[in-house]
């Protein structure tokens, strides 16, 4: 009988033990693996936005009734306005009424209303909440210009969602004008009311007080077209 080397022994007996260690290692291996991919997080779906409650704009020149455009222009050239050019009618549009009235129509009055509607988007938000944004806007274009004077800001709740009234006055080629821009925002549509007045060869201003309160009555007839 051959006798075995000892040593040889040995390493044989090491050799068969380690195979099902390694075995048994890979196995667990790939388990762990598998219950990783298993457990790891799944992305979230964004949420989707609420859709626009205004989907079009009415035609700006129609937002108002003839019997208010001849309260707060009198002397209008045009009853039905004259239509302020606009490349996307779904998203913006605005019409100007002017003309004077009284003695040699030296009361001379301009009223604008302007119409902005937002659609939502995944980058830009909300309509609702761009339209917000664009009537802070519509306030600070008045309230940081310079030229303008005796400015007083009002918030006025019961007009729409949110609503501001600026009073101010300012200059234009040397004629002393008092103005009034009347904002509101009913959802993602903005409603922004410009209505100014002078007088000519002497005749008086017209009072802050009248411009507001005509200024509103339009924003709210304005309002109300987008129904």
């Amino acid at each position: 009988m051959h006798r075995i080397d000892p040593r040889l022994a040995r390493k044989l007996v090491c050799a068969a033990v380690a195979v099902p260690v390694l075995l048994a290692a890979g196995c667990s291996s790939d388990s762990e693996e598998e219950t990783d991919d298993s457990s790891s997080p799944k992305p979230s779906k964004s949420k989707s936005l609420e859709p626009v409650k205004f989907k079009q704009l009415p035609d700006p020149c129609d937002a108002l009734s003839k019997d208010t455009v001849k309260d707060v222009v009198p002397g209008s050239e045009k009853k039905k306005g004259k239509n302020l050019a606009s490349d996307d009618t779904e998203s913006y549009g605005s019409c100007l009424w002017s003309g004077g009235s009284g003695k040699n129509d030296a009361e001379y009055r301009a009223l604008t209303v302007s119409l902005k509607r937002y659609d939502s988007g995944a980058s830009l938000g909300s309509g609702d909440k761009q339209a917000g944004s664009f009537l802070k806007q519509e306030v600070e274009s008045v309230t940081g210009n310079d030229d303008n004077k005796k400015i007083k800001n009002e918030q006025l709740a019961e007009l729409g969602q949110e609503a501001t009234a600026i009073s101010y006055e300012t200059k234009k080629k040397d004629q002393e004008y008092r103005v009034n821009r009347t904002i509101a925002r009913d959802h993602n549509v903005v409603v922004t009311v410009d209505y100014e007045g002078t007088g000519f060869e002497g005749a008086d201003l017209p009072s802050a007080k009248d411009l507001r309160k005509k200024a509103q009555k339009t924003a709210e007839e304005a309002l109300e077209s987008l129904r």
